[in-house]
């Protein structure tokens, strides 16, 4: 398994290689860096009402997403190996916080809709 943009990225094989000032090399890691300050913005912004309620959602939601990274994890330790289980590490890095931001915003979701479908029912 090969993943576009990550492949590429490999640390010098000789003692001489210099890649570490590489355009490439920058390109990866500021890419790799926002994305992670990006995400990480995501998944822990306050929401306009921030309460109990929401903090347990949070944690419920970051400790499922943290189960189904080491999950995927164990799976791809098992079943893959050398070069693909590098680029499995490297996804590693910002899956969980993916995973958490899907999780958390699925589960607000259906809170808020059944919030909703409650007040309406009330209102009849």
């Amino acid at each position: 398994m090969s993943v576009p943009g990550l492949s590429e990225h490999r640390l010098p094989q000789k003692p001489g290689d210099s890649m570490l000032f590489t355009s490439q090399h920058l390109f990866y890691i500021s890419s790799a860096i926002l994305m992670l300050v990006g995400l990480f913005l995501m998944a822990f912004s306050k929401e306009k009402i921030e309460d109990e309620q929401i903090a347990q959602l949070r944690l419920d939601s970051l400790r499922w997403s943290i189960y189904l990274n080491y999950l995927i994890l164990l799976l791809s330790l098992i079943f893959t190996n050398g070069i693909d289980f590098i680029d499995i590490l490297r996804l590693n890095l910002w899956v969980p916080l993916l995973f958490f931001i899907i999780r958390f915003r699925w589960v607000l979701y259906r809170l808020n809709k059944s919030l909703t479908a409650e007040k309406n029912y009330h209102e009849e």
